[in-house]
């Protein structure tokens, strides 16, 4: 008799269930939580740039200025063609990277403050366009699935919310 034959099947299906015993376990985990990480683990790489941009308080830093001068190209059809009215981009760039970052982690504007980053990656992408897949997919892939589900309970978007239906 093959000990194989015999037990196979059986190894088998004892395998199955404790693969499906332990998927479902994964029924109780809360979306929620899966949502509030994603804010916060693409809230960080725009938080930390924002926050080298500045020397203080609404002053721009001059390495920012002059990386938006001179060192940021737009990589657009094979052509590289200067950052568009630099000093208002790279202000408005420095502006959004510490606001959009900070809504996002608190869930407040929590679409609109994803769809923002999601057009600062794109704009990234054209000026930086060799970290496609290390950081531009990867972060255009957790704002998307923000915008797409929203914050999660876990948001001030929910208590506003909360509020509002209960007044009307």
């Amino acid at each position: 008799m093959n000990i194989t034959t015999t037990r196979g099947p059986a190894v088998i299906t004892t395998i199955a269930r404790l693969i499906a015993g332990a998927v479902s376990l994964f029924r109780y985990f809360p979306p929620s939580l899966t949502q509030l990480v994603l804010r916060i683990a693409v809230a960080i790489p725009f938080w930390r740039s924002g926050l080298t941009r500045w020397d203080g308080f609404l002053e721009l830093s001059s390495g920012a200025k002059w990386l938006f001068r001179n060192e940021f190209q737009l990589h657009i059809l094979g052509g590289q063609y200067p950052m568009p009215l630099p000093l208002a981009s790279a202000y408005l760039s420095a502006v959004a990277e510490i606001v959009l970052p900070v809504m996002l982690v608190l869930g407040l504007g929590t679409r609109f403050a994803a769809f923002g980053l999601l057009i600062m990656t794109a704009v990234i992408q054209l000026t930086i366009p060799d970290a496609w897949l290390s950081h531009h997919l990867p972060w255009a892939a957790m704002l998307l699935a923000i915008i797409s589900w929203g914050p999660g309970r876990v948001a001030v978007d929910q208590l506003l919310y909360r509020q509002f239906n209960a007044r009307y």
